[in-house]
């Protein structure tokens, strides 16, 4: 899901641009979270306050802000850039909750992986050795999609310490929900609350699967598991960005996706890599 989302935003921006993608994306992602509610037996939505305020927080963090600042780096970076960069979130998860989950100790393991992470960034965004040896380590877009990638370790943090009883397609419906009041009201005093193609619905239809799946497995095993079955979403973004979009992937940064593979290989080497 993660991998198809940017090809499917890159081809929406061709009459339309992210900010509007990106409240198409977050209505039609409440909708399919209403639905997975009803369809699987669940049909209660109701939260209580202190539920409501975290859900308030991930919706904001991670969609307002987070989901925004990641499809507008798209719009001046690669799909397979913006990927490989957003999926630095376990290094976040990992520093945030050193800093605010004092029971969780950094081991060598997190600091390898923390560093091999890093390195695996650099040969992305620098693409060439040439560009490497000139220092040039990327473009804007790059930081805008590494910038994404804190406040969504924030939001899988909360989610992890807070909410986990409540049903994945709950904590979906209202991360989005929320997102889509406040995109609505924008946009509507904007005048540009318009569907000008069917992208942006298979976004949020993309999008909804995507985070439901996420926190179902959220749930049901362990963090550093699921950051590590993520790590697929890279290579399913090069791919499908070469063959719709006609990206091209160099050397480098196929040796940096298994870098990428390399951390999360570390940071899993615990028991309770993250929380």
């Amino acid at each position: 899901m993660w991998a198809v989302e940017p090809v499917f935003a890159k081809l929406a921006y061709a009459n339309s641009d992210y900010l509007q993608t990106s409240a198409i994306r977050a209505i039609v992602a409440a909708l399919v979270a209403l639905l997975y509610v009803f369809f699987t037996g669940t049909r209660n939505l109701k939260v209580t306050s202190k539920q409501l305020s975290k859900l308030f927080y991930i919706a904001i963090a991670g969609t307002i802000f987070a989901d925004l600042l990641y499809l507008f780096a798209l719009t001046k970076t690669s799909v397979l850039n913006a990927v490989l960069l957003g999926h630095m979130q376990p290094v976040f998860i990992i520093l945030i909750g050193f800093f605010f989950l004092k029971e969780d100790k950094l081991t060598r393991f997190d600091y390898a992986g923390i560093f091999i992470m890093l390195i695996a960034a650099v040969f992305v965004t620098t693409k060439t050795l040439e560009n490497l040896f000139m220092i040039k380590l990327g473009t804007a877009g790059d930081i805008y999609a590494l910038l994404a990638t804190v406040p969504w370790a924030t939001t899988a943090i909360v989610m992890r310490k807070y909410l986990r009883e409540l049903d994945a397609g709950v904590i979906t419906f209202y991360r989005y929900s929320i997102a889509s009041v406040i995109f609505i009201v924008y946009l509507s005093l904007k005048s540009s609350l318009v569907l000008p193609n069917i992208y942006q619905i298979l976004i949020g239809i993309v999008v909804g699967v995507g985070t439901i799946l996420y926190y179902e497995s959220m749930k049901r095993i362990k963090a550093a598991q699921v950051s590590a079955m993520e790590l697929s979403t890279p290579f399913f973004a090069a791919l499908s960005g070469f063959l719709i979009l006609g990206e091209l992937v160099t050397v480098m940064q196929i040796a940096g996706m298994a870098l990428l593979f390399v951390g999360v290989c570390f940071l899993s080497k615990k028991e309770e890599a993250y929380f």
